[in-house]
């Protein structure tokens, strides 16, 4: 696992290829990235499948209440299918512009 902060976001990367084991660290030192916009890049973990992403619903869930964006970078699921509670994008680049946008939405009471 790599952390790397910059502002008011967390970029966290998966160097182990396993998802569930990834989701728990991040769980366990949770309280670290509480206050963040969190970006989960799993970009490297091309067997990764929308099954997998159930893994992501508890961590979603809390940080969700922190009022804060939790997003997963992968580009080898079918982005038609991934859950109403997770928001899964193929790039950092677009992961920074949903956190831009959700942070527009939050200044503005949406």
């Amino acid at each position: 696992m790599k952390v790397d902060q910059k502002g008011h976001t967390t970029i966290i990367k998966d160097t182990q290829n396993n998802v569930e084991v990834f989701v728990d660290k991040i769980t366990n030192k949770y309280q670290t990235f509480q206050g963040q916009n969190l970006i989960l890049d799993v970009l490297h973990d091309k067997s990764l499948s929308n099954k997998d992403l159930i893994h992501f619903k508890e961590l979603a869930k809390i940080h969700k209440k922190s009022k804060k964006s939790m997003l997963i970078i992968s580009d080898s699921i079918d982005f038609d299918k991934v859950p109403n509670y997770l928001i899964v994008v193929p790039s950092v680049l677009e992961a920074h512009d949903m956190i831009e946008m959700d942070e527009i939405e939050r200044d503005l009471g949406f």
